[in-house]
């Protein structure tokens, strides 16, 4: 069985050290704050200027001034910080934010990601994914493995507008995790139930095992 979301929130936390600056993109890497290793304690940086931004608030903590990049509520933890945008993005362009958990809507296998448009649909702009790949020291993709159509999201080449070229490190979806390497894309683990065969048949290129 593929993972659910909360599964893959907890997968992906496993990628986590303590002590670590990370920022985690909008959609399905808000989750991994709430399934963190015990013992693991990360500072959350915000590219609208927190750091320090803790779990979703409770009905009785929204303070509809405090949101994050996504415009989603949030709390924020003891010692937090807040910052205009020019000294956020000094810190995403400095090379200061050791790992970005981003969502995708494709990547390919030289790691080139996709994850800001659809040609002809409605969008706000890239936001600030693209400095995030090109400036966090390792960045994770989080996605479900194929899109609603079941197409696969990994591809050879990506067709949709690209974020940024050979940025991603690794991929964790609903299936399993797989590396980005210069040999092309390795499975490192497959989620319970699934096997390697169930990897590849979802997959849009060719995945080598470990």
């Amino acid at each position: 069985m593929p993972w659910t979301r909360e599964e893959l929130a907890a997968r992906v936390g496993r990628e986590l050290a303590d002590g670590q600056y990370v920022n985690l993109g909008i959609g399905l890497p808000t989750l991994i704050p709430n399934h963190l290793p015990e013992g693991v304690h990360v500072v959350l940086q915000s590219e609208n200027g927190i750091l320090g931004t803790g779990p979703y608030p409770t009905e009785e903590e929204v303070d509809p001034d405090l949101i994050n990049a996504g415009k989603e509520t949030v709390t924020v933890l003891p010692g937090a910080s807040y910052f205009d945008s020019a000294t956020s993005f000094g810190m995403i362009r400095g090379g200061h934010i050791d790992v970005a958990v981003l969502g995708a809507m494709q990547v390919s296998v030289a790691g080139d990601l996709a994850n800001w448009m659809i040609p002809g649909k409605m969008v706000k702009g890239m936001g600030g994914a693209m400095d995030l790949v090109h400036g966090a020291k390792r960045v994770i993709v989080m996605m479900e493995h194929t899109a609603k159509d079941g197409s696969p999201k990994i591809l050879d080449h990506c067709t949709l507008p690209l974020t940024g070229k050979a940025v991603v490190h690794r991929i964790i979806t609903d299936l399993g995790v797989i590396d980005i390497t210069p040999e092309g894309l390795v499975l490192v683990e497959t989620a319970p139930g699934v096997s390697e065969a169930d990897i590849r048949a979802a997959t849009g290129a060719p995945v080598a095992p470990d």
